[in-house]
Formats: structure tokens, sequence, C-alpha cells
């Protein structure tokens, strides 16, 4: 069994239920001692930038920038999809915490040792 565990996140404000769930399931995996990182791509990579998280709050659910703040505290890994951010015109200097800006070569390297990974 793996030691490492992948949540792929594709959406953003435009569906924010998958985005927290997304979250969730990320912060679970770290609890169940899993190196985990999150890949934000397409849509998802705003979630990368400071602040766009702040107003996000699903019934039932931790609020979406607590989830990732606990995400980032406890040692998670956010990989965002650099074509998709340069797309959307982002700001690398306003990342969120423990995010970092990658090819795709990152994640099949990340997935080539068969690494699970769940897609949001």
């Amino acid at each position: 069994m793996s030691d490492k565990f992948c949540v792929m996140l594709t959406h953003a404000k435009d569906d924010t239920d998958k985005s927290t769930v997304a979250f969730v399931i990320a912060n679970a995996a770290l609890g169940s001692e899993k190196d985990t990182t999150v890949f934000l791509t397409t849509e998802g990579v705003q979630w990368s930038q400071n602040g766009f998280a702040e107003d996000v709050h699903e019934d039932g659910f931790l609020p979406l920038k607590e989830l990732m703040d606990n995400f980032a505290e406890a040692g998670g890994h956010i990989l965002v999809c650099a074509p998709c951010f340069r797309k959307r015109g982002l700001d690398e200097d306003n990342l969120v915490a423990n995010a970092r800006i990658v090819g795709g070569a990152v994640l099949v390297e990340l997935l080539s040792d068969g690494t699970p990974c769940i897609s949001y």
C-alpha cells in the first residue's frame, strides 16, 4: 500500500461543494499518515491565491479557508498546474501556504509509483 495520496481538484467557485470535499478528503488522508498532495488544475488553480477561499463555507463543513490552512499546517502539499495558472493570469506572489507551480511532469512522476489519486 502506498504511503502517498493525491487529490486532483478541477473546480473552483463553479462548484464549491466539490472543492470543499476535496480538501476534507485531503485532510483525512493526512490524518491517516499519508504524504498528501492536492493537485490544482483547470479552474481549481484559483484556490492557489490568497484570499480566494475567504467567503466559501458549505453547510456541514468547516469553511474552505480553514480546511486549506489546516492542510498546509499539517504538511500537505499543493501543486498548481503551470499552464492553467498562466492562462488565468494569476499572481505567483500571492500563493497560499505550501503551494508551488509545477508542470505536468511532476504529477506524472508522483503518480507513476502507483500513488492513488481521486479527482473532484
